[in-house]
Parts: C-alpha cells; sequence; structure tokens
C-alpha cells in the first residue's frame, strides 16, 4: 500500500554511498603497500578505516531498526528483497567485525601477516558492499519512493547524522561525501547545513579534507 503522495528524494543515501564503495575500494591496496613494522602509516590508514566502518556500522543498524520493519508492512510481494538486503547486512556485518579486530592488530604492531589479511577481508567487504548497495539502490530505493513517508524518511536520515563526528572531523565527513558529487548534489547538501557549519566549510572544509584525504592516500 502507497502511504503518500509525496514520494521521498533518496539522493542523500546514494550520495553517503558512494563514499562507502569508494573508500573500501581504494584502502586494500593503500593497506597493503604498508612496510611491515610502519605503525605510523598503520595508525593513520587504520584510524580512517575504523571511522569508515564504524559509519558503516550505524548506516546499516538505522535501516535494520528504522526501515526494514516499515517496508516490510508495506511491500506485499517484494517482502523477499527486504529479506535480501537484511541477509546482506547479516554478512557484511560478519566481515566487518573481522576488518574491525584485524584493524585493531595491525595498528598495534603494523605486522606483515595481519596487514595481508586484512588487507584481504577488506576486500571481500568491498565486493559484498558493492554487491549490497547496487541492489539496494536499484531495487530497493524506488519502492521506498513509493512506500515510505517523508516523515519516516527524515527519521532515517536523522539517525544516520548521529554518526557525523562533532570535531573537526565533520569537515572531512562533508568533504568526503562532496569529492564525487555532482554540482547538483553540492548545493543539495551544502544547503541542508545549518548557516554556521556552511561557513566553516567554505572557510576552511576544503584544506581540512585535502589535507586528510592525502595523508591517507599517500598524495
Amino acid at each position: 500500500m502507497t502511504t503518500t503522495t509525496a514520494p521521498v528524494d533518496t539522493w542523500e543515501m546514494v550520495l553517503v554511498h558512494r563514499v562507502f564503495r569508494r573508500e573500501f575500494r581504494i584502502l586494500p591496496a593503500l593497506i597493503r603497500a604498508v612496510p611491515p613494522g610502519d605503525t605510523g602509516r598503520a595508525e593513520i590508514i587504520g584510524a580512517h578505516l575504523a571511522n569508515l566502518t564504524g559509519a558503516l556500522h550505524h548506516h546499516h543498524t538505522a535501516e535494520d531498526e528504522l526501515l526494514w520493519p516499515v517496508m516490510l508492512d508495506r511491500v506485499g510481494l517484494r517482502a523477499d528483497l527486504v529479506h535480501r538486503m537484511e541477509a546482506q547486512h547479516e554478512r557484511l556485518g560478519g566481515l566487518l567485525t573481522r576488518v574491525d579486530d584485524l584493524t585493531a592488530r595491525w595498528r598495534a604492531a603494523a605486522g606483515g601477516e595481519v596487514r595481508d589479511e586484512l588487507a584481504d577481508v577488506l576486500a571481500e567487504a568491498s565486493g559484498a558492499l558493492d554487491e549490497h548497495l547496487a541492489d539496494e539502490e536499484r531495487d530497493l530505493l524506488p519502492l521506498v519512493s513509493a512506500h515510505v513517508t517523508p516523515a519516516e524518511w527524515d527519521a532515517l536520515n536523522a539517525r544516520a547524522r548521529e554518526a557525523i563526528p562533532k570535531s573537526k572531523l565533520a569537515l572531512v565527513f562533508v568533504g568526503a561525501v562532496l569529492e564525487e558529487a555532482s554540482p547538483r548534489e553540492t548545493k543539495l547538501f551544502l544547503g541542508q547545513l545549518p548557516a554556521p557549519a556552511r561557513l566553516l566549510w567554505r572557510l576552511f572544509g576544503p584544506g581540512i579534507y585535502a589535507k586528510s584525504r592525502d595523508s591517507i592516500r599517500g598524495g
């Protein structure tokens, strides 16, 4: 049953998905390039990875608690699609738990064996994430637009924003989101930020993000 005649626009979720896809895709090679024993480099990349997996855990928990129950109540014969999303979350959850454990061990001593295992598990997680997000964007989000109310979608987005850091890392988050954004997406994203946050971004954000990005990618 359709619950609203004003369909929600899911552009913001697609924008955030792009960040997860990009970072999970490039990190395995960056990890493999760290020499054994280089704890400084392992800490830089490992801290970034820990922040990334924490944000993805939060993103998926918000969907598990606020989106899937609503969808199952309304999509009828497409309930199998929601169950597929749930199963993909469960698989990814297991992989992310392994990534978190390996990341902590790698940050502690930068060992070559744990480095390689981390890169392998992260590459597996990246493939699973690509599959999940492609399915979600192609098959699930059109149903969201038809069956979820704007108020319900706003509640999901509000929960997702709870993961945004309150420190300087907030500007790094904005930069990561905007790195591959179109002009329209950039305007929409910045437009929903409070005016003080937009000012901070314009004054300091691009430089802070570039420094963080280059420290991680070695640019």
